[in-house]
């Protein structure tokens, strides 16, 4: 006969109420909305797989690896998956992270929702326009808003001025 041990079985219910929040709270983004909703197959034919990965799958690039870290011409970064303007190289800004990071989106660009994966409370951002993800924001930037936008290089295009 099989006996419980009541903290055992209170402990593998927790852990099974854990893992299935961190599951939903990392779903992908959402397929995107009018001419973006596209199937995934199809964003990762468009994006490539480490894009696909990034935009598509919440993931994060290596610190330091991106060629956008060190771009100082003036321009506009765009989204890589729809080529939504989203950022204005007037405020990007060298945060020492390993990160291109800004200060501040264009207007009417992103979007935010909470995550809660890796047991870290943080604020995503995503494109307005396709959902791609693109980073996250944190309130340890610079004035004059105090937020550092924190965004994988290549969920990015740049384009000079």
């Amino acid at each position: 006969m099989i006996s419980f041990d009541r903290r055992a079985l209170l402990g593998a219910g927790f852990a099974g109420i854990a893992m299935a929040a961190l599951a939903i709270s990392r779903s992908p983004a959402d397929a995107g909305t009018g001419s973006y909703k596209l199937t995934p197959a199809q964003w990762r034919r468009k994006l490539g797989d480490q894009r696909f990965r990034i935009l598509r799958e919440q993931g994060t690039e290596r610190a330091w690896t991106s060629p956008l870290l060190k771009e100082k011409r003036k321009g506009v970064f765009a989204c890589a998956g729809c080529g939504l303007p989203l950022f204005s190289s007037a405020a990007k800004y060298d945060s020492g992270t390993g990160w291109p990071s800004f200060w501040q989106a264009l207007p009417n660009a992103i979007g935010t929702r909470r995550d809660t994966s890796l047991f870290m409370d943080r604020v995503e951002e995503h494109c307005r326009r396709c959902g791609g993800h693109l980073g996250h924001i944190f309130d340890d930037g610079p004035r004059p808003t105090g937020k550092r936008h924190c965004i994988n290089g290549l969920s990015l295009i740049f384009r000079p001025a």
